[in-house]
């Protein structure tokens, strides 16, 4: 792993860029995956699984008795956990639930923006080397509190052609029960067109690979709206003498576990603490089962050295983080600087897999810079915000003037119209 002391700024976009994708050839898989879909349905869902991983399926949907198979193989303790984040996530997220606003903006104008929920909304939950059960929760929660009437999910099962029962288990406690066997872009495909087993759905969420976030924004052009681009995971960590280079280690090698392509980056103000790290962190990924993961994602992660804090705070606000963690002396007053980030973690004590799992907040959250422009997934996700007016006799009387002349500026007599005919009607009186 690479160190980086004190670089000029011109250097700072090379440093920030992402691990290298061959946007064009996942582009042709990715279009082929999802016209074959498009095309042919079930028989391209199942062929696909076939080919791409070795699984023969039979029916699509996860049934009844898998889902009290499930539940019946968790453990009490895991059990418990998730009812822990549960009763988290449900907490934060109840509270964005957002209030109708109804403002008369001129006598006998009325103006309403109400909060309805999205009629259908399908989850995508990875699986492949690690079946995400969390990301049920993080998605499932917020759309059952935004009152969405249809909530279906897919994900990849295994070879034996069963879903982790983890990840069946907490859609069962979201109120999931339309659960599909089918992953990758295929699954994206599926939700975005629909099959003859997977219904069309309003809008795609959740997290996954480069193959599943290129889907997701194919089919975003299409029809289908999407929470956001969300591919692999990344972190920044800003560092000073006041963090322990332990702390910093775990949490750069937290998201390199998630696979090949997650990045990690610190950023600290000396090279004492660059070179603490970077021991901490070889040490760490030594003893990690995803060995093989974490060096590949290590590989494209870098300790980048800046003596100044406005230096350090400007930096990380280039690169937009998923996930920020700032372990500063006062890091509320390094936060008041931060434009640009997913999630932030203040402090020593607030590991980034908090977030991923327990606190409450929402782990779905942008990358690839997209944290410069986008939100995470939150309840207002979930929901869309309708508009309605109602004007009285006084109100289009006193409002015509304005409209009429707008409408004769812009060459729109119809609109003006639209406001004449019913004046007409009232003078007529």
């Amino acid at each position: 792993m690479n160190i980086f002391v004190n670089p000029q700024r011109s250097e700072w976009n090379d440093l920030c860029r992402r691990g290298g994708n061959d946007n064009a050839a996942v582009l042709d898989i990715v279009t082929g995956i999802l016209e074959n879909v498009k095309t042919n349905g079930d028989s391209a869902i199942r062929e696909l699984a076939a080919r791409i991983d070795g699984v023969e399926l039979d029916d699509l949907r996860v049934s009844q008795a898998e889902i009290s198979e499930a539940a019946a193989s968790i453990s009490a303790e895991l059990k418990e956990a998730i009812d822990q984040a549960i009763a988290n996530i449900e907490a934060f997220h109840a509270a964005q639930l957002p209030k109708e606003i109804t403002v008369e903006t001129m006598q006998g104008v009325t103006c309403i923006q109400r909060p309805v929920p999205i009629d259908s909304v399908g989850l995508y939950i990875p699986g492949g080397t690690a079946p995400l059960f969390s990301t049920v929760l993080m998605l499932g929660i917020p759309a059952r509190i935004a009152g969405c009437r249809r909530v279906i999910m897919c994900t990849p099962c295994g070879k034996d052609g069963k879903v982790s029962p983890a990840v069946v288990y907490a859609a069962s406690c979201c109120g999931i029960t339309e659960v599909y066997k089918v992953g990758g872009a295929q699954a994206v495909a599926a939700m975005a067109y629909g099959t003859e087993s997977i219904p069309r759905v309003n809008k795609i969420f959740g997290p996954g690979n480069r193959f599943v976030t290129m889907a997701k924004q194919i089919v975003s052009t299409q029809g289908t709206a999407i929470d956001m681009p969300a591919g692999p995971s990344e972190v920044m960590v800003l560092a000073d003498s006041s963090a322990n280079p332990e702390f910093v280690a775990a949490d750069f090698l937290s998201q390199c576990e998630h696979g090949r392509d997650s990045q990690a980056i610190a950023v600290c103000d000396s090279v004492e603490l660059a070179e603490a790290i970077a021991a901490a962190t070889e040490a760490q990924a030594a003893r990690l089962q995803r060995a093989e993961f974490v060096n590949e994602s290590l590989s494209a992660s870098r300790i980048v050295v800046l003596n100044d804090r406005k230096e350090m705070i400007e930096f990380a606000n280039q690169y937009a983080a998923e996930h920020l963690i700032i372990s500063l002396a006062d890091p509320y007053e390094a936060l008041a600087g931060i434009t640009a980030a997913g999630s932030v973690f203040l402090g020593n004590y607030s590991p980034e897999s908090a977030g991923d799992y327990a606190s409450g907040t929402n782990h779905t959250l942008p990358t690839a810079g997209w944290a410069a422009s986008l939100s995470g997934v939150n309840t207002e996700s979930f929901m869309r915000r309708m508009t309605i007016q109602e004007i009285t006799p006084a109100g289009i009387a006193a409002l015509a003037p304005t409209i009429v002349t707008m409408a004769r500026a812009e060459g729109l007599d119809a609109h003006a119209n639209a406001v004449i005919v019913r004046m007409d009607s009232l003078n007529a009186k």
